[in-house]
């Protein structure tokens, strides 16, 4: 979708707005989501829970999910949230690969508090599953707690959206500068494989 650069820059000052109110009101971190799917074919390979998570500094011209920008749009996640997300995970009349992090931005500082204990959680409980994450972060910018996160991702999509660059036909992609890697970890040591 294309709007007016006035637009474009009220959804920063939107964004940057609601990240500062955030950031004052809440010493404690209450990660918040917009979207839950618990059967997803869309957002990686085979079926998949997906969690859009809230929360995006990139602001992003032409973001397809500006609704996500603000920190504390849509539903708090909680206790009963990450136990739904796990009891799907492990339902076997309905087997899933794994699951989708996207947003909003899943690897920004705010939502890897909250993140980072959930995909341990995930990885000790169904240690079969695969974790994918969308990021505007490229892999290069990563600090160390997006770093600890990548110890427990499978795939991860990295880059902001390019409106310039956009192409519908991209897989797992909104633009052709985003990159996707599969994430390699061996003797403490990450390792990037762009397999898009």
């Amino acid at each position: 979708m294309e709007y007016g650069f006035l637009a474009y820059i009220e959804n920063r000052k939107y964004a940057r707005k609601s990240f500062q109110t955030c950031s004052i009101l809440s010493s404690k971190n209450n990660m918040h989501y917009l979207q839950y799917y618990p059967v997803d074919i869309v957002n990686g390979e085979g079926t998949r829970c997906t969690l859009f998570v809230s929360g995006c500094e990139h602001a992003c011209r032409g973001c397809y999910n500006q609704k996500s920008w603000p920190f504390s749009a849509g539903l708090e996640f909680d206790e009963a949230m990450e136990q739904q997300i796990l009891k799907d995970l492990k339902d076997t009349r309905i087997k899933r690969q794994g699951l989708t992090l996207s947003g909003g931005d899943p690897m920004h500082p705010r939502n890897l508090e909250t993140l980072l204990p959930f995909v341990q959680r995930i990885k000790a409980e169904c240690p079969d599953k695969d974790i994918w994450v969308w990021t505007g972060y490229k892999i290069e910018e990563l600090t160390g707690i997006q770093r600890q996160m990548l110890s427990y991702v499978d795939v991860i999509i990295d880059g902001k959206f390019e409106q310039s660059k956009a192409d519908p036909a991209l897989v797992w992609r909104g633009s052709s500068n985003q990159n996707v890697y599969r994430v390699h970890k061996e003797n403490q040591r990450i390792d990037f494989v762009q397999i898009l």
